[in-house]
């Protein structure tokens, strides 16, 4: 059954208030994503190698915590909700551990590695228990897909300025705050990062609701296990969701590279306090918010997979041509770079309500809703994805030879060069073609809809 308020619209308030969530979220995995294997490479002196493995090892871990939360949300009985509490719970170890992450002590190499280790794979299980739940959510805060589309424009409007504001912040903050000692500067930079965090999960977990109640989950985790696999739509999305991952994930680990050694930044502004880096990734990201405000648009003319396909497909041209850019062209770069990011914002946001439509269409066809489950198998996809997109820059910077702080040779700028375009490019073109095999269109959704709301009624 739902409440008697459950076709109203979501408010304002609630809208940002759930886009809030990711972007504390972003506060921590866009700092990771653009700037953790540099630090482990140029600060605190992992090799490249090294990191890499780190990164893809670790996911082993979420590929059994990932599932685990989503069971256990699904079956999380309190006044809040299956889902909300865990914003509330979870929000000062998430915090805590992300500082532990930087804390950066003075051990060998074995000991900085497995340092390493473990406070990545603590941090990323906190993670886990606070944003498979929060990603839960969409798909109870509201049965109408429309609204959830408005949650998800909201969502990420809200993560893209939360990455933007790392993007904008973090280096000139870990040189401000470091005066010159990076480590340091990383270390006091998270803390405050932290901070924002835990007030903004908070706030999210204050003014959201639950609306969609469905009846106790009484399946087994073998028939919810079994359901998900036969869902071939969300089995395709899954797919999608990890190239389309992979490929901004490298090109965001690549960029401090990239500026550094191949467009020789010295750190010099060159818009406001801007280097070269920071302006890149700060107008990449001004794009992505662009992308997410125009989503809900374009889903109103046309079929969200469609848009997926044309989005992945146009970003991998634009990595191909920023290939052939002259490293002193850092208008080309940034306006390159910023198209690209704007046809993620777009189709990041086309993913999450893909999602939610692949919970409904699992509860149509079974009777049971494992919102929990289908996001959180998701939600490790994306983490799977980010790990691979992580990781494969540091094995192209060792295959090529890259030695940190050092004169690159030609072959480890080509290394680069190739990890920062052609690399995503590819990925991005994957998502493009295993898109078109998505079979939940607009007239389906709507009849699912309908047949739902009939039941719970």
């Amino acid at each position: 059954m739902t409440t008697k308020f459950n076709t109203e619209p979501l408010s304002f308030k609630e809208k940002v208030g759930y886009g809030m969530g990711d972007m504390a979220s972003n506060f921590y995995m866009g700092f990771f994503a653009l700037f953790l294997l540099y630090y482990y490479t140029d600060v605190y002196g992992i090799s490249a190698a090294a990191a890499a493995t780190m990164l893809l090892v670790t996911k082993v871990i979420d590929a059994v915590s990932d599932p685990a939360m989503g069971l256990l949300a699904d079956r999380t009985t309190s006044k809040w909700g299956k889902y909300r509490p865990y914003l509330l719970w979870m929000a000062i170890p998430y915090a805590l551990l992300g500082y532990l992450l930087f804390l950066g002590p003075e051990l060998g190499s074995t000991g900085k590695l497995i340092f390493a280790y473990v406070s990545y794979s603590l941090v990323m299980l906190a993670y886990t228990a606070i944003n498979v739940p929060y990603s839960g959510l969409m798909a109870v805060i509201h049965p109408e897909s429309g609204e959830r589309t408005k949650a998800a424009q909201f969502r990420f409007i809200f993560a893209s300025i939360g990455s933007l504001v790392v993007g904008a912040s973090a280096k000139p903050l870990v040189e401000f705050l470091g005066a010159g000692d990076e480590l340091l500067g990383f270390r006091l930079t998270i803390i405050l990062f932290a901070v924002l965090s835990i007030a903004v999960f908070w706030f999210t977990f204050a003014v959201t609701r639950e609306r969609v109640m469905p009846k106790k989950h009484e399946a087994s985790i073998k028939d919810d296990l079994s359901t998900l696999l036969k869902n071939k739509s969300w089995l395709i999305l899954v797919g999608t969701g990890v190239f389309v991952v992979v490929g901004l994930v490298a090109r965001f680990a690549s960029i401090a590279y990239y500026t550094k050694y191949y467009m020789n930044d010295d750190g010099s502004n060159v818009f406001l306090w801007m280097d070269q880096t920071t302006f890149i990734i700060s107008c990449g990201l001004l794009g992505q918010l662009f992308g997410a405000l125009i989503t809900p648009m374009l889903v109103a003319r046309f079929e969200k997979h469609k848009l997926m396909f044309v989005t992945n497909f146009s970003h991998a041209i634009l990595l191909f041509f920023g290939f052939t850019i002259s490293p002193d062209n850092v208008a080309l770069t940034t306006i390159v770079h910023t198209l690209g990011i704007i046809t993620f914002g777009i189709a990041i946001t086309l993913l999450f309500t893909m999602y939610t439509d692949c919970v409904e269409y699992g509860e149509w066809k079974t009777g049971n809703n494992s919102a929990g489950l289908t996001v959180s198998a998701s939600m490790f996809s994306l983490k799977f994805g980010s790990a691979v997109g992580g990781a494969l820059p540091g094995f192209i910077l060792a295959a090529f030879g890259f030695v940190a702080n050092q004169t690159q040779t030609p072959e480890s700028i080509e290394g680069i060069r190739y990890m920062f375009n052609i690399l995503p490019a590819v990925f991005f073109l994957l998502g493009a073609v295993l898109i078109l095999f998505y079979k939940v269109d607009r007239a389906q959704l709507t009849q699912i809809e309908c047949d739902l709301a009939e039941r719970r009624s």
